[in-house]
């Protein structure tokens, strides 16, 4: 496994995107604060937040091999599924591209579980 070995795995594969995903959320929220239309953002910004919060868990429990991964990593899926279809509904680049990080992020999760 990833930084206490030489050879990567599937999981570090995984942990790599849940940070790259959490990242792109926290920037996309960011960007959607300060958008002219915030207020219909706002379920959006919200799903961003909990897609964040959910990868960093994914992440802290597969760099433990926690025997709780496989769950983590399901949910994981369906909450970065849930928020890249909040932001594609936005045309911002920024939404886009933190879907389209989302949906990569999802298939890695699910090939965990």
């Amino acid at each position: 496994m990833g930084v206490l070995s030489i050879s990567p795995t599937e999981m570090d594969h995984c942990i790599e995107l849940c940070i790259k995903c959490a990242r792109a959320c926290s920037e996309c929220k960011t960007a959607c604060l300060k958008e002219p239309d915030v207020q219909a953002r706002v379920h959006c910004i919200q799903m961003m937040q909990d897609c964040s919060d959910i990868c960093f868990q994914a992440v802290a429990l597969m760099s433990r091999n926690s025997t709780m991964s496989k769950e983590i990593c399901e949910l994981c899926a369906e909450i970065c599924e849930a928020c890249a279809s909040h932001c594609e509904q936005f045309q911002d680049d920024h939404c886009q591209e933190c879907a389209k990080v989302c949906r990569e992020c999802a298939e890695a999760c699910r090939n965990m579980a």
